[in-house]
């Protein structure tokens, strides 16, 4: 695959991403980015990821909403149904939106075993919550690795934290 494909996460220093289909502190200065990075482009979710989304802000508004799904039956007005990561690559390969895997934990390791990522934006949230959904290892020696923003622990935010940006070599 040629396109850029990037991957956008929020891991704690335990890989923890969430607890039961959610997500596990409340970081909005980190939302704010995640929504100025994906806002305008085309976002892959699984299907659990996607529920897991508070009701009245699905489908993520003004980006194209696409659920990974075994289910070709699966009810997700205003999004578009795919049964594979490498599917999703193909039909979108020549837009010129942005592609963005945004979770959950099943669709992040697909997709880093199998290469397609070739930018991540990790929000490194600093703690340890209790969780049961992991980020998956990798080596980090494949990637040119810069900072792209903090955000402090406050009343917006649970966590202090650091945005990192990963970039294939």
């Amino acid at each position: 695959m040629s396109k850029k494909v990037t991957l956008i996460v929020a891991v704690a220093d335990n890989n923890v991403i969430g607890k039961d289909n959610d997500l596990v502190w409340r970081l909005r200065d980190d939302m704010r980015f995640f929504k100025e990075t994906t806002t305008g482009h085309i976002i892959l979710t699984g299907r659990k990821n996607f529920e897991s989304i508070p009701e009245k802000f699905r489908p993520l508004p003004d980006r194209l909403n696409c659920i990974l799904t075994r289910n070709p039956e699966y009810d997700a007005p205003g999004c578009e149904l795919f049964s594979s990561v490498s599917g999703w690559l193909e039909t979108y390969q020549n837009d010129e939106r942005n592609l963005f895997i945004i979770g959950g934990g099943e669709v992040y390791r697909e997709s880093l075993e199998k290469g397609y990522v070739t930018e991540m934006f990790i929000t490194h949230v600093h703690g340890e919550p209790e969780g049961d959904t992991f980020f998956p290892d990798f080596d980090k020696e494949d990637w040119t690795i810069s900072v792209v923003g903090t955000g402090e622990k406050n009343e917006r935010n649970d966590y202090s934290f650091t945005i990192k940006k990963y970039t294939r070599k």
